[in-house]
């Protein structure tokens, strides 16, 4: 466990949603300074035998992931830990190398934004960029101020109900530029969350 608080970097905790003893060898592994050995299943689902340095582990609301440098590849690299199957030492300690972004989370962020992804939503919050950005640093390269008290903000995900979600909890009112999808789906959320609440007040 304290391995696991160790190596952590949270963005918006709801919660991992894999295998608790990959984490915990993944932990270990970033507080030891030993590379790790797994299975890589891609997007495309194509897998691959990976060796890394592992750097942290970041939980990104539902998911987590691996920040790396992949020895292979001789690069570094972001793995969804969900897709990482029989994780082991490889018994090899390595000495830290200079993560190429201010931090953990902001490196995840960064790649996930410059990944494709089906969904891509524009909206417009009623707050500053300055103020978004103090409050959510990891947003930095999502939002571009557009006057005192706006900004646009830019996201995309595989999913239209975590998408909503993600905007939601940015703390701030907002309005939707595009996809009219989302439009739909936050029309939808708020009819169910309005439902229970309408059911919680007279119970």
């Amino acid at each position: 466990m304290h391995a696991l608080q160790s190596a952590t970097v949270t963005l918006a905790a709801t919660g991992p949603t894999v295998d608790p003893q990959c984490l915990t060898v993944l932990a270990g592994a970033c507080r030891e300074q030993e590379r790790v050995r797994f299975d890589y299943r891609a997007q495309d689902g194509k897998r691959s035998r990976r060796e890394v340095e592992p750097h942290s582990l970041v939980n990104l609301g539902r998911r987590w992931y691996l920040v790396a440098f992949d020895c292979g590849r001789e690069d570094w690299r972001t793995f969804r830990v969900d897709r990482i199957d029989r994780p082991r030492g490889a018994l090899k300690r390595f000495t830290p190398r200079a993560l190429p972004a201010a931090d953990a989370a902001t490196y995840v962020t960064s790649n996930l934004a410059r990944a494709p992804q089906p969904y891509q939503a524009r909206v417009v919050l009623h707050a500053s960029a300055k103020a978004v950005v103090e409050r959510h640093p990891w947003a930095r390269d999502h939002v571009t101020a557009a006057g005192d008290d706006r900004c646009e903000y830019r996201s995309g995900d595989q999913a239209l109900d975590w998408l909503a979600v993600r905007i939601g909890m940015l703390g701030y009112d907002f309005d939707v530029l595009e996809p009219p999808e989302l439009i739909e789906r936050f029309g939808a959320l708020a009819r169910r969350f309005d439902a229970a609440t309408r059911k919680a007040s007279r119970s």
